[in-house]
């Protein structure tokens, strides 16, 4: 089988599967795993590293509302390819290539090319989307498998989770430059983790104004911006200590500013969002975590 990934949750989802062989093209932002480095890329984009976080937000803005998406398809190379299967998204307008655009493209590849769109907004979901991917590529023993390890992994938060007594007041910041509360799986990964937060589980993430900000009177903030790596993220921490009343927010008085890779353990709806909840576990409960072992670098902790 011939797979083009154009989704990076999708990518690490495919290699997870052992398919690694057969994905013959991937999108502009897949990094992971490192082996599909030297894979034919299909789009180019402009992300958030290269701009700052107020000026793409514009750029996002002006996409959106000409009904264009910031990825931009090579329809004659993805021809070239002969896919058998592409793999994509509709639910965001400018983060990935637009479906419209992916199935236009489409239509001058030999006929018979499948064209799945992965949409999961629950934790359940992104589990259903590793067996859809293994089901679709003749994996789906693999894929169940690898299904059964993350749910232990979950059950294993889950279940320590349910003993504590004091549950933190939890806000994970999606984009900093305006502020987004981040949706979809996050919130329930901080509710898995043993935190409350200010989201609700499966809808998107939402803007969230300064009053709200500090209303909420965050315990915990964990900062996952998309598309950011961490050196970003802690470059533009200052848009963030800016804000009047930074200093007395307990979250900050308390060391309890955490700096993540979005992109790795939030942000893609694939097998590292588990890694994701293991993080946030163990920054809010680390005593009761304290034998997690983390991916080198995974979290950092922000001082005044």
């Amino acid at each position: 089988m011939r797979i083009v990934s154009l989704l990076p949750s999708a990518t690490e989802i495919v290699c997870e599967l052992g398919l690694l062989d057969q994905l013959v093209a991937v999108s502009g932002d897949c990094d992971w795993p490192p082996e599909i480095v030297g894979k034919p890329v299909l789009n180019e984009v402009i992300t958030p590293s290269e701009l700052a976080s107020a000026r793409f937000d514009q750029v996002v803005g002006q996409q959106v509302h000409n009904g264009r998406s910031l990825y931009h398809l090579d329809e004659r190379q993805l021809a070239a390819l002969k896919p058998d299967l592409i793999l994509t998204q509709e639910l965001c307008q400018v983060c990935e290539p637009a479906y419209d655009d992916v199935m236009q493209a489409a239509r001058i590849v030999d006929q018979g090319v499948k064209i799945v769109s992965l949409e999961p907004t629950t934790l359940n979901e992104v589990l259903e989307t590793i067996e859809l991917v293994g089901h679709l590529t003749g994996k789906s023993s693999r894929a169940r498998q690898v299904v059964r390890q993350l749910a232990e992994r979950i059950k294993r938060v889950r279940s320590r989770a349910e003993l504590v007594e004091a549950r933190p007041r939890v806000l994970c910041i999606e984009w900093l430059n305006p502020l987004f509360v981040a949706g979809h799986w996050v919130p329930e990964l901080v509710d898995l983790a043993g935190g409350d937060t200010f989201g609700l589980t499966g809808e998107a993430s939402f803007e969230l104004g300064l009053e709200e900000f500090e209303r909420f009177k965050p315990e915990v903030i964990v900062l996952m911006p998309r598309g950011l790596d961490l050196q970003r993220t802690a470059d533009e921490l200052e848009l963030l200590m800016a804000y009047d009343g930074w200093d007395e927010l307990m979250a900050v008085k308390r060391d309890q500013v955490y700096l993540v890779h979005g992109d790795y353990y939030f942000n893609r709806p694939g097998p590292r969002v588990m890694v994701g909840l293991e993080i946030l576990a163990k920054a809010f409960h680390p005593k009761l975590f304290s034998d997690i072992e983390l991916p080198q670098g995974a979290m950092y902790k922000v001082g005044r």
